[in-house]
Parts: structure tokens; C-alpha cells; sequence
């Protein structure tokens, strides 16, 4: 994998989501958010995720009932890595994607103007895959070094009064395991 004009190559599916805008001027980039997601609640493999970031949860209310909520949201996130480990981009990474809504990071409101937010296809409770750890890993690699990338943090890390994700079923050390020793980022556990 590489970065060519704030999108990932290689083996990358590329899905445009309308859900972004644009990063407020001179704020780099310095956080990768980590979260977890399926729809339905525990479902995993179908389309509705991607559905959901590419604009159509209208269209997902009206085809299951866990759903309903969904009508009207606007979200999306830069990636999203399945559980087989296949990588789609919504978003390209040097805009604003709406993945953290009200968010606090080390001070630092809104944290989707400075972050990158990655999704995992999972829950709180059931254990990633090691596909997954394997992508998000070279992921982290690779976005400390192309936008010098300070900190990964969780979703319930910048919002723990709304969010849980990606819960405690992520293994932070896992992770930092198999990152390059010349990574330096901070972890939730260091």
C-alpha cells in the first residue's frame, strides 16, 4: 500500500462517500480514531455499513427495523477494514470525514478537523480478527509517517460519555505488537 493524492493504492476498494468537507486551514492531521461498527447490531459481511457512509440510510430505514434511527444520519469514515481484512476509503485523508461527531482529544475539541477515523467491522464484544489487526496496523505504519501522525486512540477514548467502541474486545497491546519499532505513536496503553 501507498498514498497518492490523500488515497491509499494497492489492493484498496475506493467508495466516494458524500459525508465530508473540508479540514479547517493549517490543521494538520494527528490522530487516527479507531472505531467498530455492524449493522445490523452483530451482523457481519453485508453492505449496510458501506450503505450507510455512502449516504443511503434512508434506504437502509426502510429495510430492517434496527435501522430506524439510522433515517436522516449523515456519517462517514476515511476507512473501513471488513473482517476478512479487505480495506475500503470513503474519504480521502486530507478531508474532514464525519466519523467522531462531539469529540475531545488531549484538550482538542472536534477531533474529526485533525484526525483520521478508521472503522473495523465488529463490536464491542467480539474479538477482532487477526486480518484486521495485520491492515490497521500497516495502516498506522504508514499514516504516522505520510502526515506524522501522533496518537491512536478508540472512539470511547475521545467520546466516552456517547461511545464505547471499539469496545474491550480490541486489543490495544495486539496492535502495538505489531507495529514497527519505528512507529512512534501513543497508545491508549502506553
Amino acid at each position: 500500500m501507498d498514498i497518492v493524492d490523500h488515497r491509499l493504492t494497492g489492493a484498496v476498494s475506493q467508495k466516494a462517500s458524500p459525508h465530508f468537507d473540508a479540514r479547517p486551514p493549517s490543521t494538520p492531521i494527528s490522530l487516527i480514531v479507531v472505531h467498530g461498527i455492524s449493522l445490523p447490531a452483530g451482523h457481519f459481511g453485508g453492505s449496510y455499513v458501506q450503505e450507510l457512509f455512502l449516504g443511503d440510510a434512508k434506504k437502509l430505514s426502510l429495510i430492517h427495523s434496527d435501522f430506524t434511527d439510522l433515517a436522516g444520519v449523515r456519517v462517514s469514515s476515511h476507512l473501513l477494514i471488513a473482517r476478512d481484512g479487505r480495506i475500503t476509503q470513503f474519504v480521502p485523508f486530507d478531508k474532514r470525514a464525519w466519523h467522531a461527531g462531539e469529540s475531545c482529544y488531549d484538550g482538542q475539541a472536534d477531533c474529526n478537523d485533525f484526525s483520521i477515523g478508521i472503522e473495523l467491522e465488529g463490536t464491542d464484544n467480539d474479538p477482532y480478527r487477526h486480518e484486521q489487526y495485520s491492515q490497521l496496523s500497516g495502516l498506522v505504519d504508514l499514516l504516522a509517517i505520510e502526515y506524522s501522525v501522533a496518537a491512536v486512540v478508540g472512539h470511547s477514548d475521545i467520546a466516552p460519555n456517547r461511545k464505547s467502541d471499539p469496545g474491550p474486545s480490541f486489543n490495544w497491546r495486539r496492535l502495538k505488537a505489531l507495529l514497527r519499532q519505528s512507529t512512534c505513536v501513543t497508545l491508549p496503553i502506553d
